[in-house]
């Protein structure tokens, strides 16, 4: 309860007025309630809904004669023996005895209360892996504690923490969290019992189970996640995420866009689309085609499009846009193209520049490196509108950046993007001179296809169109996969390839040396090469180079007249160069795989047999880890982008397969795109009836799962 301030006394004459006290500052938080923070444990709700990864098994005693080696077990018994060993590195040697075998306790890691709770005499509690050895049966770093006591009657949750925040302290926060949290049924009962696979408790008890199972619960169950409790949280998180993509795609088709139908006194022969067309130098792909008209139906409406355009890396996606631009530019209406690096913005503009400049259409170019006087005449064309097409970075929505009338934003490779940036870019409509409360459509691209299961849960409120046919003359690209012991061969690979008149990229992952991860970087790399190639230009590329020398050197290779080219990821996209046909990867192993295959397609775009060489090491390891295999595995199995972006998924998940940490998405935490996909079903079904019928509970329904993060869902 907030009291009322206190009254300010009146001025006596002659009396200065007193001054004002200071306001109270904030108590300031205990480490774990920063930890608490950083973990977003902050409502009730949220506490409730921070699960276990993992549980452990203190409901019984086990006697160490009946236990078997490898099996995790609490025993019970006395101290006989206690002594600091010091050799190599200190180590503290407890041996305990419960009546029926010994066991030595060993810890590397210890404090004095260890040795005094470990005393000589002392009843212990102790748990851990039991294992074998020459001098009897071992526990590594058990937990222990004093003996006494009843035993617990549920299995002891294990929850994901940090630094800072004890497990005693957070399982205490949890059961205040779950006895707090309004956990009132939001979903009406009849809902539930339509075709779910099996009879679901309520929220409430589901909540109560997980966070303190029985002893008697199968533990696979609770591993695996298809415990009928597990199963309940997956319905509500699936149904919260499909009511509010729902409602954000409701919310789009309330608003109102340019309907860009083109000018009525010009034939369909005579459009800019169509002369654009005539002009380009080959025929558009079926795919295209098909795409194109879903495109231009949405442009027509006066409803905000909002489309992902997904295609393999070079599918065409860029004369999907050029077409989509030209569609805007002829009705009147400016457009913009956002791209993530000055390297693909180039490349866009060189592009977009030569189809659509002789069509009388002036091309803007914003990026952060521009000089002051270039920059001024940028913003004054597109403020003035005489810029039908504005290209750039980030630069692009910046406050300077006024457009007249902005009625298409197209963003390129939209998951490199965060979404603050993809909505300030979606306002720039706001304040032009025909908006009236409008916003532009919006095309986003990307050369990740999306699977169709991340498709149904993530882009739900989006229209997908797929680019699923390359354009002829692209050759298949060769994948090999070469121990970092063979890097003479890889060279002696370039030489014959450069002797051919081809051009080769060698991509590395870092630029200068790390402390924590043993690598060759890109500057060592092209002093070796260039070493190596005494007579051939070897060129070097990253992101830290100034963007005229960046500019400089991409003009170089793409001139041709440079053969080799080391850089780092910034050629990860865009780069176009028909007469390189080898990619060499340095350290593949690190590279997430849709990284990987959009650096593979860098090569492979003209005539010429094209390959990609995955140098992978393994460091002092014996073989590569598991995930570095998979994605390796997946890399020489496969060019399809869509069996690629498929594996990744199973690989990394969904958050991560997203970006999550700039996407802002309410990502899944509790469900599994492939294996609860008749659980997403039902949720996709039952989101509508929710909505309209029972509006207030859908939205408790999405507060209580999402929180804020809703509004990200939007963009």
């Amino acid at each position: 309860m907030t009291l009322p301030a206190a009254p300010v006394p009146e001025t006596v004459p002659g009396t200065a007025r007193p001054t004002a006290r200071p306001a109270a500052k904030a108590p300031a938080k205990s480490p774990a309630q920063k930890a608490m923070d950083k973990l977003g444990l902050r409502r009730a709700i949220d506490l409730a809904l921070h699960l276990p990864l993992r549980y452990e098994d203190e409901t019984r005693i086990v006697r160490l004669a009946d236990a078997r080696d490898g099996e995790v077990v609490q025993i019970e018994g006395e101290v006989m023996h206690s002594e600091v060993l010091i050799r190599a590195r200190r180590q503290l040697l407890v041996t305990v005895d419960d009546g029926s075998d010994t066991c030595l306790l060993r810890f590397l890691n210890f404090y004095p209360s260890h040795q005094k709770t470990l005393s000589v005499g002392a009843r212990v509690r102790v748990r851990g892996e039991l294992r074998g050895g020459f001098l009897g049966r071992e526990m590594m770093h058990p937990h222990f504690k004093l003996a006494g006591g009843e035993l617990p009657g549920a299995l002891t949750p294990v929850y994901p923490t940090s630094a800072g925040l004890p497990q005693v302290y957070l399982r205490k926060a949890v059961l205040s969290g779950v006895a707090r949290a309004d956990l009132n049924e939001t979903i009406p009962p009849h809902f539930l019992s339509q075709n779910l696979p099996l009879r679901l408790s309520s929220l409430r008890e589901a909540l109560q189970f997980l966070h303190h199972p029985t002893p008697d619960a199968a533990l696979q169950t609770l591993e695996d996640r298809s415990h009928p409790a597990w199963q309940r949280l997956k319905v509500e998180e699936l149904l919260a995420q499909q009511i509010s993509q729902l409602q954000a795609r409701r919310v789009r088709a309330a608003m109102r866009a340019p309907a860009l139908n083109g000018p009525a006194m010009r034939g369909a022969h005579c459009t800019l689309q169509a002369q654009l067309l005539e002009r380009l130098p080959f025929r558009l792909t079926g795919a295209q085609q098909r795409v194109g008209a879903e495109i231009e139906i949405d442009l027509k409406k006066s409803i905000p499009m909002h489309r992902l355009l997904q295609g393999d890396v070079g599918s065409g996606k860029t004369v999907v846009a050029a077409l989509a631009a030209a569609r805007c530019i002829d009705a009147g209406w400016q457009c913009a193209l956002m791209a993530p690096t000055e390297i693909l913005a180039e490349q866009h503009f060189s592009k977009l520049i030569g189809w659509l400049e002789p069509l009388g259409i002036t091309t803007a170019r914003l990026s952060g490196s521009q000089k002051p006087k270039e920059r001024r005449e940028m913003l004054a064309l597109i403020e003035s509108g005489q810029a039908g097409l504005v290209i750039g970075t980030h630069a692009v929505i910046q406050a300077k950046v006024v457009f007249k009338n902005l009625a298409l934003a197209i963003i390129d490779e939209q998951h490199r993007f965060g979404v603050a940036q993809r909505l300030a870019l979606r306002s720039k409509m706001t304040g032009s001179a025909e908006d009236s409360g409008q916003e532009p459509h919006l095309l986003m691209m990307t050369a990740t296809p999306i699977p169709r299961t991340l498709a149904m849960s993530y882009y739900a409120d989006l229209d997908v169109s797929t680019l699923d046919e390359l354009p002829p003359g692209r050759t298949p690209i060769v994948t090999k996969l070469v121990n970092d012991a063979r890097r003479d061969e890889v060279i002696a690979r370039i030489q014959a390839q450069i002797a051919e008149g081809r051009q080769i990229y060698w991509v590395c992952p870092l630029i200068e040396e790390s402390e924590s991860i043993d690598l060759v970087n890109a500057t060592q790399t092209h002093a070796a090469l260039s070493e190596a190639l005494p007579d051939v230009m070897v060129g070097l590329l990253h992101s830290r180079m100034p963007p005229a020398e960046k500019k400089a050197v991409m003009s170089l290779f793409t001139d041709g007249v440079m053969a080799v080219l080391v850089s780092t990821t910034v050629i990860e996209v865009g780069v176009d160069v028909p007469n390189a046909s080898l990619m060499v990867i340095e350290h593949a192993e690190r590279f997430g795989l849709s990284q990987l295959h959009q650096l593979r397609g860098r090569v492979g775009r003209g005539a010429a047999a094209s390959a990609c060489v995955l140098l992978y090491s393994t460091g002092d390891a014996p073989r590569l880890g598991e995930v570095a295999r998979a994605r390796l595995k997946a890399m020489a199995e496969t060019n399809d982008g869509f069996e690629i972006a498929r594996r990744d998924l199973e690989i990394r998940g969904p958050g991560e397969f997203l970006g999550a940490r700039q996407s802002g998405a309410a990502l899944l935490r509790f469900a599994d795109l492939q294996t609860d996909a008749g659980l997403l079903a039902w949720a996709r079904e039952v989101a509508p009836l929710m909505l309209d019928g029972y509006p207030d509970l859908a939205e408790r329904h999405v507060l209580r799962w999402l929180g804020g993060k809703a509004e990200f869902l939007k963009a």
